[in-house]
């Protein structure tokens, strides 16, 4: 994920101050109400004479940043220092936003009662990657509040908790880069110790990053990894250039934002091959922040999930061992019964001090041996018997419907893992909704612990109902659920009973539907597209065929106490899915490609 650097703040800056929100200068502005959107994110919503922006502050490790936004959903984190900010600064005039050093980080939001008025609050936002932070301050230098606590003991030199007075970020002791400096000095300088040209670059100035050093390398032509001993005269002057280029784009705040295969620019440098359209600043910082952290998020909850998921699993099947072990003891009931039976028979056959004993089966006369405790007698021996019987009895009737309730946890838990596997790489906002509702559904199954947040996400899910949608070679609808809580969704509530019902047969998949308007009928190239999207969204995907059931959804139930996804049903047909065939209707309309387990990944095969 490429951090924001100084250069894009400094762009964002030069835009709010001389931007318009819909034909509204956006300084002064009122603020109306401040959202914490997660831990490190708030949204203050403004207005101004015409307008009602939104302005985003975050201090995410990876991706603190400043930009306009789009208004929030209502749900929103209620945490103490969006409280702070509220009682702070709810009702005041955002009045000017500055950095504190023009080369530095750190940007100093002013708040005061009107825009005349000296300013009663600061806002600093810290853009310092992990160390980032935003700060309220009050009007004497007191620190009122903090997105991130900073104790003596984690840093001695600059604590930042509330009562103390602020103090800025230590400045940094590099170069300034100046437009004036000549290009003999520039290049004395960089080349002073011998390194990648980039990383000299970096080394040497402040207020340059990673990103940018390499970007302006690119520019010049010049791999960033060059030594700087073994560029030309020629490659040095490119290089003069774009640094020059930069500077200048700084001092006059000329900027020209744009999307590149890296990540962005805020300098319209095409040198990394970068999209040639110009989009709006503050579109663009929000569209890639919110994929890219989207995007981490995703993987990081799929990560959790699965390793929950295989452990609940792993146990269960643990359990179904046990209870198949004791249900196999059990199956000898009718062998204990039978030696205490014979025992009894052939009392006068006893002799003290006996610990095995052959009799005669009633029924086929062959030589039953029967193990004896040699400290009872017959009698005693066989009411040992008669009890293991009874107990062995009592085990199988318990036992059964144990195993039986075990057997249908397994069954249901392998169909969430077969829809995480179908959501294996985040494509857009549909597929985390899709995977915050699997784990809004394992919560409400009493499988994972609940957060606060858990019926507010159950909500946002019902708003958001977006399945998997493809089209049949006859123009007909075909809907595919993208989890267990979308599958029962799409069986009882939106088929219609005209629309055909498929699922992979008895293997765990995804529940598919045939759409189709008042009558019309559907050709057999339509039923064969929706079976190879079953088979292809079942864990039968990596077959060459699967069976897929399909009927109609008045003929699909959902039986009592049942878990999400889990149904029976009846006037079933059957058609054989081909789950190739359906990958390339998938590609073609852009949904995300399934996971490979482990067991087929290519090093495994034969």
């Amino acid at each position: 994920m490429q951090p924001v650097d100084l250069t894009t703040l400094r762009a964002v800056l030069a835009d709010l101050k001389g931007a318009e929100a819909g034909g509204d200068p956006l300084l002064p502005a009122r603020v109306e109400w401040i959202q914490q959107t997660d831990l490190w994110t708030v949204v203050i919503g403004l207005r101004t004479l015409k307008a009602r922006p939104c302005l985003l502050l975050s201090w995410h490790p990876q991706a603190a940043r400043v930009h306009l936004c789009q208004a929030p959903p209502k749900e929103a984190e209620d945490l103490p220092f969006s409280q702070h900010l509220q009682r702070h600064l709810r009702g005041l005039a955002l009045t000017e936003l500055a950095l504190l050093d023009e080369w530095e980080r750190v940007i100093d939001f002013r708040f005061a009662p009107r825009p005349a008025d000296p300013p009663q609050r600061h806002l600093y936002l810290e853009v310092m990657g992990k160390y980032s932070n935003a700060i309220l301050v009050d009007e004497g230098g007191m620190i009122l509040a903090c997105g991130h606590g900073v104790s003596e003991r984690q840093s001695r030199v600059r604590p930042v908790q509330p009562g103390l007075l602020y103090e800025a970020p230590p400045a940094l002791s590099d170069p300034i880069p100046q437009r004036a400096e000549p290009f003999s000095q520039w290049q004395e300088r960089l080349a002073l110790i011998p390194g990648p040209i980039a990383q000299r670059l970096l080394r040497c100035y402040r207020g340059l990053s990673r990103h940018l050093a390499e970007a302006m390398c690119l520019q010049a032509g010049i791999p960033p990894q060059t030594p700087t001993n073994q560029l030309s005269p020629q490659e040095w002057q490119a290089l003069f250039f774009w640094w020059q280029d930069w500077l200048a784009r700084l001092e006059t705040a000329q900027f020209k934002p744009a999307l590149t295969p890296q990540g962005y620019t805020v300098l319209g440098w095409r040198g990394s091959g970068g999209d040639p359209s110009t989009p709006n600043l503050h579109q663009l910082l929000e569209a890639y922040y919110q994929a890219q952290l989207n995007r981490e998020r995703f993987e990081r909850e799929r990560q959790r999930l699965g390793q929950k998921l295989a452990a609940l699993l792993k146990k269960l099947r643990q359990r179904q061992e046990h209870f198949e072990r004791m249900l196999a003891d059990s199956a000898q009931a009718e062998a204990s019964k039978q030696a205490a039976d014979l025992l009894m028979a052939h009392l006068h056959l006893w002799r003290p001090g006996l610990s095995l004993m052959e009799l005669p089966d009633f029924f086929s006369g062959q030589m039953v041996k029967i193990p004896l405790d040699p400290e009872k007698n017959a009698v005693l021996n066989a009411q040992a018997y008669y009890r293991k019987h009874r107990k062995q009895k009592r085990a199988q009737e318990a036992v059964q419907p144990l195993l039986e309730a075990v057997a249908q946890e397994i069954r249901y838990l392998e169909q969430v893992e077969a829809t995480l596997q179908h959501l294996g790489t985040y494509r857009d906002p549909q597929d985390l909704a899709a995977l915050r509702e699997v784990e809004t559904e394992l919560i409400q199954q009493g499988y994972l612990e609940s957060p606060s947040r858990a019926e507010g996400s159950r909500r946002a899910s019902s708003a958001s109902f977006n399945p998997y949608r493809f089209t049949s070679p006859s123009g007909f609808s075909i809907w595919v659920g993208r989890n267990n809580w979308q599958n029962d969704r799409l069986t009882f509530r939106v088929a219609q009973d005209q629309d055909w019902w498929f699922h992979a047969q008895e293997i765990p998949g995804s529940h598919v539907l045939l759409r189709l308007p008042p009558g019309a009928v559907a050709e057999s190239e339509d039923l064969q597209a929706a079976a190879d999207l079953a088979a292809y969204f079942s864990r039968g995907r990596f077959s060459d065929q699967v069976p897929v059931v399909y009927t109609r959804p008045k003929c699909v139930f959902k039986p009592k106490g049942s878990p999400p996804g889990m149904v029976v049903y009846q006037q079933e047909q059957v058609l054989w899915g081909r789950p190739s065939r359906a990958q390339l209707l998938v590609e073609k309309e852009g949904a995300p490609k399934p996971e490979v387990p482990a067991e087929l990944q290519p090093s495994t095969w034969g």
